[in-house]
């Protein structure tokens, strides 16, 4: 599975939509996207201390559009990006990812 954190209105425009194409797209042209055990950090790194944040659990076998392993920013770790706007039919759950008392992201599973 992918994982992609976005804010609750967000997902909720995306579900009414029926397609998730987040506010990067048009400069990105993908959709950033994680592994589990990826998230955590990456939430802590990017969205410490936001409270209104879901994750859009994505099941890749129902994407369309290609999705590719790579780091653009020059690390080693490889972090899957989705070439193409992100159909809701794809996400198989969105979860609540609320931050703790001091704006830190643990683990919801």
């Amino acid at each position: 599975m992918l994982f992609h954190i976005t804010s609750a209105p967000e997902a909720e425009r995306a579900r009414r939509l029926g397609e998730y194409v987040p506010a990067a797209f048009a400069r990105d042209g993908f959709v950033h996207c994680s592994y589990g055990e990826q998230v955590v950090a990456v939430a802590n790194r990017l969205f410490a201390g936001r409270t209104d944040l879901v994750l859009l659990e994505i099941d890749p076998q129902h994407l369309s559009c290609p999705i590719v392993d790579e780091n653009l920013e020059g690390g080693m770790e490889l972090f899957p990006h989705v070439y193409g706007p992100l159909p809701m039919t794809a996400v198989v759950a969105v979860h609540p990812f609320p931050c703790d008392d001091r704006g830190r992201f643990q683990a919801i599973w």
